[in-house]
């Protein structure tokens, strides 16, 4: 119930030169019990910033009125991933390579900040609570489901696995590495 909303929020991308750098953003209102209303929308090219410099950017949204604004930071030190199971990070060679070079003993002290990385796996979850009621089956009785999803956080970096839809025992097999 504001038009000045004041999010705080921090997103951390992947950013990979040969997919482009456009951030495309929606605003929406959100409205409980019906469609939520858009508001705006803005995209930022991140090729005009500088590198390792944070920048405060006013954004004016196109299709509505008012402005984002947002810090952006382009840097080459996030080492934050998402990856299936089948393919290790940790067993793939040049991966493997690049980790134990940028922990040696001889590098170990060009970010004292950067102490490590952290692998969690996430496999699945079993007996979950069902969250959805979504009504009356054939056999006249409530179909109680959840479509879950999981969340790792550590400090400021927060990661997602993908939802698995009206399932009580989801499979996500995914590895996440801080």
């Amino acid at each position: 119930k504001t038009l000045n909303p004041q999010w705080r929020e921090q997103f951390d991308f992947h950013l990979y030169e040969e997919r482009g750098g456009i951030i495309d953003i929606t605003v929406w209102d959100k409205d409980a019990g019906k469609k939520d209303d858009f508001i705006g929308r803005c995209q930022v090219d991140l090729s005009t910033l500088s590198k390792e410099q944070t920048h405060k950017l006013e954004v004016p949204l196109e299709e509505g009125e008012g402005c984002l604004v947002l810090l952006v930071t382009l840097t080459a030190s996030a080492v934050v991933t998402i990856s299936d199971l089948s393919a290790n990070s940790l067993e793939d060679q040049k991966e493997r390579e690049e980790i134990l070079k940028r922990y040696s003993p001889i590098t170990m002290f060009h970010n004292i900040k950067d102490v490590g990385f952290l692998q969690v796996k996430v496999i699945r979850a079993e007996a979950l609570m069902a969250a959805d009621v979504t009504g009356k089956d054939s056999f006249n009785s409530f179909d109680s489901k959840s479509d879950p999803f999981c969340v790792v956080e550590l400090n400021n970096d927060r990661l997602l696995t993908h939802t698995v839809y009206k399932n009580l025992n989801p499979e996500w097999n995914k590895i996440f590495t801080l």
